[in-house]
């Protein structure tokens, strides 16, 4: 038991010391790290104080004075002072009281104290670094405004020499650019007066002036001379073209009153005018801009002019078409009209018909209306041709609908006498076919013909008479007509091939049973199947006798069916 209670605070006294050792170990890291950050800021704070500020205000101070210089050097000085002698010496009370909260172990005050310093420090390096740039503006000021100056002077010498050997491109404007390029240097020489009179605070200001008027002079190089051969130049020649091309298309029957040519060649001139007077002072804003706007406004009137060169030539050839057209279908119409009661005695025309052709004469009649119209607006010149030549080809296409329906119309018409033609042609053809088929019969001296057979004949007969019938009706009825036609040509066709069929079974039963008598006397029982084929012959069954003869010759000699075709086929040949 006393062993177990030995152990057991054995363990206690090691857990305990562990802890203890844990806990210093990251009470000590803690403390170093703060250490490491003060160490940092006071590293800052040295750095903010040994800022070359003294020595650069030195320099301020050794310079030939002037009112506005003296001023700046007094309220830098003021400035340095209460960064030397007030914002470091506060920043150096807060490391030493930072430090001595990290000496006492307090890390919340420690690190309040730390959060505090580095704003304070980031606020007086700005201070000293915005104090350090003001007065190295001036310190600098010479060295840095005369390599600014020295490199303006090459780019002002470019432009000069560039105006110099293309003056002749300025026109009038040559003195305007000239005495803007003397303005320039004479800004170039008061650069050199106030750098003598150490006039730091104003040279910035005189080296922008510059710079603006240079880059303005690179514009005025670049844009004026195309300013000047638009406006003087090219874009008078063409408003001259222009107005010469539009007179002339005016004086031969052109609309153009919708292009506002005149009025718009008026604004233009105005708007060159006004450009030009700008350029007098050297004011090019969106001049060239506006110069290649009117030039291309003039190109697309040439576009417009040729466009209504091209309209009219189209018009002109619709109006054409169109009038040879109308006049062609108006005459057919009203001679269809003239013989509409003639079509109608002769044909059974549908109400469908009849109303077509109504319609088409209406739609001709409103077309003539509609084609008045647009030469009455043609005359006028109040419409452009490129508006015309829409309606005319409205109109051609609506002529072309017309022709279409009354083709069709007349196709109709012509349906109907073609079928009427027709009918009467294959009504001989059947005649002819039904005299063949009946000469066949006759040709053949049959033992008897089937009943069957005279009733197809006498349906045959039949449907030829409804034909006739048809035909002698007035006015016909095409669709009916047809349907006699093909009821009698497939009932004697129908005929024609039955006969056919009949006289082949025959002669082929005949020539079967005269072949097979050699066997009568030879083969049992092949009389008796002979005499029942003959029996069928007779009666007119002369499929069926061909079928029982052919099936009882087989029987004493295989293949007896391909034989007797060939005796069959040469007896035909031979008749």
């Amino acid at each position: 038991m006393n062993q177990v209670v030995l152990i057991m605070v054995t363990l206690f006294t090691i857990s305990a010391l562990a802890i203890i050792l844990l806990l210093y170990f990251i009470q000590s890291k803690k403390n170093r790290h703060l250490k490491e950050v003060l160490e940092k800021l006071e590293v800052e704070k040295n750095i903010i104080d040994s800022s070359p500020i003294v020595p650069e205000l030195d320099k301020i101070q050794k310079l030939k004075k002037n009112e506005k210089l003296d001023l700046l050097w007094k309220d830098w000085s003021e400035r340095l002072d209460s960064i030397k002698n007030i914002q470091i010496p506060k920043i150096t009370d807060m490391l030493l009281e930072a430090d001595h909260s990290l000496s006492k172990m307090d890390y919340r005050t420690t690190m309040y104290d730390i959060a505090k310093l580095e704003m304070e420090i980031y606020k007086v390096r700005t201070n000293s670094e915005f104090l350090l740039n003001e007065i190295k503006e001036i310190t600098d000021s010479e060295e840095k405004n005369r390599t600014i100056v020295t490199a303006l002077k090459s780019r002002y010498r470019e432009l000069y020499q560039k105006f110099l050997d293309s003056q002749n491109e300025f026109g009038t404007l040559n003195k305007a650019v000239a005495l803007q390029f003397e303005n320039i240097s004479k800004r170039f020489e008061d650069f050199e007066i106030i750098m003598e009179q150490n006039e730091y605070t104003e040279v910035k200001a005189l080296i922008g002036a510059i710079e603006e008027m240079i880059k303005h002079m690179d514009v005025v190089t670049e844009e004026l001379p195309t300013i000047v051969l638009l406006a003087t130049n090219l874009l008078p020649k063409r408003m001259k073209e222009i107005t010469d091309t539009y007179t002339g298309l005016v004086r031969n029957g052109y609309p153009l009153d919708y292009l506002n040519v005149e009025y718009n060649i008026e604004e233009a001139s105005k708007k060159i005018s006004d450009i030009m007077d700008r350029a007098g002072i050297l004011n090019l804003e969106d001049s060239l801009l506006e110069l290649k706007v009117l030039n291309d406004y003039f190109d697309s009137l040439d576009t417009d002019f040729e466009k209504e060169k091209v309209a009219r030539h189209a018009y002109e050839e619709g109006d054409k078409v169109f009038v040879i057209k109308i006049k062609k279908i108006t005459k057919l119409v009203n001679d269809i009209f003239k013989q509409i009661d003639e079509i109608k005695s002769l044909y059974d025309l549908s109400a469908e018909d009849a109303t077509i052709l109504t319609q088409i004469r209406d739609s001709i009649e409103e077309l003539n209306t509609d084609y008045k119209v647009l030469k009455d607006h043609t005359g006028n010149a109040a419409f452009a041709y490129s508006k015309l030549i829409k309606e005319m080809e409205g109109l051609n296409a609506r002529l072309s609908t017309t022709e279409e329906n009354l083709d069709h119309y007349l196709d109709t018409i012509g349906s109907m006498k073609d079928d009427e033609s027709r009918a009467r042609q294959q009504l001989e053809e059947v005649k002819v076919i039904l005299k063949d088929a009946k000469l066949r019969l006759r040709e053949y001296n049959l033992p008897i013909i089937p009943k069957s057979y005279y009733t197809e004949l006498k349906e045959a007969g039949d449907a030829l008479k409804e034909i006739v019938r048809e035909l002698e009706k007035k006015p016909i009825s095409i669709g009916v007509l047809n349907t006699r036609v093909d009821t009698a040509r497939d009932l004697a066709l129908k005929l024609f091939s039955k006969t056919q069929t009949m006289l082949r079974m025959a002669r082929f039963a005949e020539t079967a049973i005269v072949y097979g008598n050699r066997y009568r006397s030879i083969v049992e029982d092949l009389d008796k199947h002979l005499t029942y084929a003959e029996s069928l012959y007779f009666k007119g069954e002369y499929q069926k006798s061909l079928e029982t003869t052919i099936n009882a010759l087989n029987k004493v000699e295989p293949g007896i069916y391909e034989k007797l075709t060939g005796l069959y086929e040469e007896k035909q040949q031979a008749a």
